[in-house]
């Protein structure tokens, strides 16, 4: 089965529905201010950030990303949740936070994941590493390369706990991505967060995410602490068809910290509700190429595939390939259902109809399909499925 996931691992091909624009970060010593960002879940907007691009020590925000591996396995057929894993001594050796499993053991890949989602234990986050990628070593090295894919620029993993390393730092805008992704990439799994206690051998082990309590709308995700890093939180909650993922890290207890985080998911949902009363008012009125502006009322439409990747993926080439008017626009994914049958709309969006009509008439000279789309709210809008839904990537405030 190891040659199997080592196969599989090295062909991972990660995409991301939100990419948040990434500044350069300044590495952040212990006990600086705190990190905080909060977007809105569904278009990527950046609601509020301070400090979003300071490098922190993740500490078990990390085993976000030994869950994003994990689910991406269990998705694709390479492990069951109710494989067995074998606890090595190193896995059984780390220090707590752990599940006290035993060197010659094993624990199914759910009794893992939920130790790791409720108990943050580090020695369960070692033995799935291990039964991924051999050795802990070689999986955070994977758990890098995914982070590039993921867009996450600023963030760089050492192991698979979020056990204190020098060279392990993220940001909150990368852990943000990183949550978005869990959200929308594997939405089967992330109903697991919402869990407020498991057991294992009789015990009963309960969240460290006080959120789940005490917030209205907060069904996940993790918290992590250690001196160097302080009080982190990765954490998303809904209401009335509005979600957001917010981030905050480097807080001195763990009450400071589930307080700004309130605090920011409370501002962003009202945020939110209130864009969302302006919106369906002024839907009442038709919106015409005039009102919306030339500047943005217009896109292109460049091919339709038969899974997202492929769609953002080709988006994101033609932008590469020389336009220049191209860049920094927002690349849309739509689904569009044809009988039984779901494709994707690939579109880059965000120009003026002159602007489109030239690029689009450049690449069909070279062969490729293009064709001009009206956004949604002008008059020639002709496309079926609504943008409110879709996940546009986002541009840094």
């Amino acid at each position: 089965m190891k040659q199997d996931i080592a196969f599989s691992m090295k062909h991972f091909v990660f995409s991301l529905f939100i990419s948040l624009a990434i500044l350069t970060a300044a590495t952040c010593p212990a006990g600086a201010s705190t990190s905080s960002i909060i977007i809105d879940a569904w278009s990527g907007e950046v609601l509020s950030a301070s400090g979003a691009d300071t490098q922190r020590y993740p500490a078990s925000l990390t085993k976000l990303m030994t869950l994003y591996i994990t689910f991406d396995a269990l998705e694709k057929g390479i492990i069951k949740l109710d494989d067995q894993l074998p606890v090595s001594r190193n896995a059984a050796n780390r220090s707590p936070s752990k599940l006290g499993v035993r060197a010659g053991e094993t624990i199914s890949v759910r009794t893992a994941v939920m130790a790791l989602i409720i108990k943050s234990a580090n020695d369960c986050a070692t033995v799935l590493a291990e039964g991924l990628g051999y050795t802990e070593e070689n999986f955070a090295l994977t758990m890098t390369k995914v982070a590039r894919e993921l867009g996450m620029k600023n963030t760089t993993f050492k192991n698979a706990s979020g056990l204190p390393n020098r060279a392990q730092k993220t940001t909150a805008r990368d852990m943000a991505l990183l949550g978005a992704a869990v959200y929308h990439h594997f939405p089967q799994y992330y109903k697991l967060f919402s869990a407020t206690k498991f057991e294992y051998q009789g015990r009963t082990y309960y969240t460290h995410n006080h959120l789940l309590k005490n917030f209205d709308g907060a069904d996940g995700m993790k918290t992590g602490f250690t001196n160097a890093a302080g009080y982190n939180i990765v954490t998303s909650a809904e209401r009335n068809g509005k979600r957001v993922i917010a981030v905050t890290m480097g807080h001195n207890s763990a009450k400071l910290r589930d307080r700004q985080i309130a605090k920011l998911m409370d501002k962003g949902l009202t945020r939110l509700a209130m864009a969302g009363d302006i919106a369906d008012s002024a839907a009442e009125t038709p919106l015409s190429e005039t009102s919306i502006g030339p500047e943005n009322a217009w896109g292109i439409q460049i091919g339709a595939f038969s899974n997202y990747t492929k769609a953002r993926n080709y988006a994101l080439e033609i932008q590469d390939i020389g336009y220049s008017r191209l860049e920094n626009k927002p690349v849309a994914v739509k689904p569009y259902q044809t009988g039984n049958t779901v494709v994707y709309r690939s579109q880059i969006l965000g120009l003026n109809k002159n602007d489109a009509e030239k690029i689009c008439n450049s690449l069909k000279k070279s062969n490729k399909s293009c064709i001009v789309v009206a956004v949604k709210g002008s008059e020639d809008s002709d496309q079926p499925q609504p943008l409110n839904r879709e996940l546009i990537l986002a541009h840094k405030l």
